[in-house]
């Protein structure tokens, strides 16, 4: 959560910065967050990832003992 009671910020050109996590809570604000499908897509990505990297380890590892029995 942005701390909105901090002032704005002059930067050397004398430009205003807006505080920190100002952009982030705009963007909660605007209902800009990864809810909905989104999440879906996100864990989809992640099977497509982790499970042949997942059997590659295991087959990694049945063939690691292999070698020494």
């Amino acid at each position: 959560m942005a701390n909105l009671a901090q002032p704005n910020v002059r930067s050397r050109s004398g430009d205003t910065m807006p505080p920190k996590g100002a952009a982030q809570a705009n963007a909660v604000a605007a209902g800009n967050t990864t809810a909905g499908g989104q999440g879906v897509t996100l864990v989809l990505a992640w099977l497509a990832v982790g499970l042949p990297l997942l059997w590659g380890v295991l087959q990694t590892l049945q063939k690691t003992l292999a070698l020494f029995k």
